[in-house]
């Protein structure tokens, strides 16, 4: 073994030293023979007594040197190896298979395994995997032991770089072993938790109706009704150590600790229920939204949140919570039906905007959602109408035209006096856009909802008006945004605007037509959704010249639809018994429509609290949902990635067949009657 050892590096020159002077000296003995014999001669005696010396030393202290080295290896190798044992983090030694090979006093403690088990690591640790063993050259894992934490480190061990070919061990190409530390992260755990507790959470607590709810009662009991709901208010978050502030009469601002977030989620914001409890002769229930908002890198950017998320209450009618986590948004509430603004206001300044923007475009392309109905089809109309008037280019996009929209679009024909390219497809709409072009969206404020989604992305300018509840999904950055949740259609919205929009504003009979049938459908007959705003939308477009007999003919049915229709309705289910379910077969011009008017049939049947019909259509499963008034179905459709309103909405589920969303669907039934979220 001594024989196969050899001295390498600095070592090797040290000890080779005096042989190199000893050549040197040599040298310089030569030179000197030629200067003077004597002093050669005297030289060379020396330098031989020299050399003898230094080959005696070589030849007696190599092997000491040796020895004493490998004496030092075995020595450090002992301590580093009893340093490891008394390392004082839990240290063991695996093969790639998990097999433990060593393991150190501190891993004994820690798991009660004796220095002798040799069994797999995953007895111990079934939360590491053998994909991580072999995952890359390190990986961290978190692992519980008992009432602890612990951050398990494997590291990879490769000895094919670190033994030379003169070693007497022979090693196989990657043959490697893994280190496991377990570093005790229960208390760092503990500090972080306690820190993230302490982070201080913004909200914004707005009142939905305080006007209209001051207004139903006498002047004297005014004050009184202010008072109870300041009451309500300070005394809730009183209970979490929060401080509130009133900003305006009808606006709080609220600041709490992150820790008491859990309790008022686990109690789901019992404050709006407590507000609505509040009577003083008040006819109508005082509602309250509240916006939160967490996760920011700082106090300001969590103020953004909460004001995002209480946009976003607003947007969806209010009465509810909006939670905004980072990019995260969850919701609370949202169950009663929105409150009606008598007030015109809004609909006036929205009206004053749109005119103003529209006259600062060259042109405009309108758009409604996609397999558009007759609600979009006749807010596309009125904003072609508002265009005409300040003798602005408008075109509409769209793609498909279903049965129920053909006798409609057949009265805007060139042959009655309307532009050939009324109508556009996604591709002409892509190539008419400029930067000058205002994109108009009505009826949805969902970009992939949209008829042409890119066109949200080449357009500078786009304006959004829809009477559908705000979602996590909206359009971004519109210049303007007249999104109200109490209104039973766009069209109605619409017809508002057209009031406002210049005066003396004249409709031909066809478009008052076409947005009164859209009023008409979304309405359900004026059944569903209805107020007075409603109906003074309907006046309004019946003095333009709408025509109700007309109308009625326009929305008329063909026999297979109808039959089809029939055959939904008699092959439904109920489900829990309150929920009508059935299936629309897809194999007609327009299964989506026929699909949505046998929902609201199912809704006749006595017992139906909530009906569901599910079409598969253009490889997609369209849901459409009815209720009354004791189910919201928009909740259920949120669920399912979709949305509406409280007893109008609808999902669209992709990757899956009619039975998995059939399924689904009582599934999501299932599990918010079993979270309280319906009461049947």
């Amino acid at each position: 073994m001594k024989q196969n050892l050899k001295l390498k590096g600095r070592l090797k020159n040290y000890l080779y030293l005096p042989m190199y002077i000893n050549i040197f000296l040599i040298l310089l003995n030569i030179l000197i023979y030629f200067e003077d014999k004597r002093a050669g001669m005297i030289l060379t005696g020396f330098i031989f007594l020299y050399s003898v010396c230094v080959f005696v030393f070589y030849i007696r202290n190599k092997p000491a040197l040796t020895k004493e080295m490998i004496h030092f290896a075995t020595q450090y190798a002992t301590i580093q190896k009893k340093l490891l044992d008394d390392f004082d983090v839990p240290y063991a030694l695996l093969d790639l298979d998990g097999r433990i090979l060593w393991v150190n006093k501190k891993f004994v403690a820690l798991t009660g395994k004796d220095k002798g088990y040799h069994k797999s690591i995953f007895s111990i640790f079934p939360m590491i995997s053998k994909e991580e063993l072999q995952k890359g050259e390190k990986a961290d894992i978190s692992i519980g032991w008992e009432d602890k934490i612990f951050r398990a480190e494997l590291t990879r061990i490769s000895f094919e770089h670190e033994m030379d070919d003169g070693s007497i061990v022979e090693v196989k190409e990657n043959d490697r072993l893994i280190a496991l530390y377990l570093y005790d992260e229960t208390k760092l755990n503990e500090y972080m938790k306690a820190n993230q507790e302490q982070k201080l959470v913004a909200a914004l607590v707005y009142i939905d109706n305080y006007d209209e709810a001051l207004e139903s009662i006498e002047d004297v009991k005014r004050s009184l009704l202010a008072a109870l709901i300041d009451r309500k208010v300070n005394a809730y978050f009183s209970k979490v150590d929060a401080l509130v502030r009133k900003t305006e009469k009808d606006k709080y601002f609220v600041v709490f600790k992150y820790k008491y977030l859990n309790v008022l989620e686990e109690d789901k914001f019992k404050l709006m229920e407590e507000v609505k409890s509040v009577k003083v002769g008040n006819e109508m229930a005082v509602t309250l939204s509240i916006g939160i908002g967490i996760h920011g890198d700082s106090y300001n950017t969590n103020y953004e949140y909460s004001r995002m998320a209480i946009d976003l209450a607003l947007g969806r009618g209010g009465d509810q919570v909006v939670v905004r986590k980072g990019e995260e948004v969850y919701y609370y509430g949202g169950k009663s039906k929105t409150v009606e603004k008598n007030t015109r206001v809004k609909a006036r300044i929205k009206a004053h905007a749109l005119r103003e923007t529209l006259e600062s475009r060259q042109n405009v392309i309108i758009m409604g959602h996609n397999i558009s109905d007759v609600d979009s089809f006749g807010a596309a109309i009125g904003v072609y109408c508002a265009a005409k008037v300040l003798n602005k280019k408008a075109q509409i996009v769209l793609n498909e035209v279903t049965s129920s929209l053909r006798p409609l679009k057949e009265c805007f024909s060139p042959e009655k006096g309307y532009p050939e390219d009324l109508f556009i497809n996604s591709e002409r709409a892509m190539e008419l856009i400029t930067r000058n072009t205002l994109v108009m969206v009505v009826d949805t404020n969902r970009p992939n909802y949209t008829e042409c989604p890119q066109l949200l992305n080449r357009g500078n300018a786009v304006v959004v008006f829809d009477h559908h509840r705000q979602g996590n999904e909206v359009i971004q950055n519109p210049i303007l945004s007249y999104i109200e949740p109490y209104a039973s259609s766009t069209c109605e919205m619409i017809a508002e605007v057209l009031q406002y929009f210049t005066e003396n504003i004249k409709l031909e009979p066809s478009e008052a037509d076409c947005i009164y049938a859209g009023i008409l459908i979304d309405t359900n007959n004026f059944m569903t959704k209805t107020g007075v705003r409603t109906f003074e939308a309907a006046a309004y477009l019946r003095r333009c010249g709408a025509e109700v007999t007309r109308v009625r003919k326009l929305l008329r049915n063909d026999m297979n639809s109808y039959k089809a229709r029939a055959e939904v309705v008699r092959h439904a289910e109920v489900y829990k018994g309150a929920f009508a379910i059935s299936v629309c077969p897809g194999k007609m011009e327009s299964p989506t429509i026929v699909g949505a008017q046998a929902a609201d049939e199912l809704l006749n049947i006595i017992g139906i609290k909530a009906s569901f019909v599910l079409t598969e259509y253009q490889s997609k499963i369209f849901i459409s949902s009815r209720s009354i008034d004791e189910i919201n179905v928009q909740l259920i459709m949120e669920r399912l990635g979709g949305g509406g309103h409280l007893n109008v909405a609808g999902a669209q589920l992709v990757n899956c067949t009619l039975s998995e969303a059939k399924r689904s669907l009582q599934n999501t039934i299932d599990e918010m009657i079993e979270e309280g979220e319906i009461d049947i």
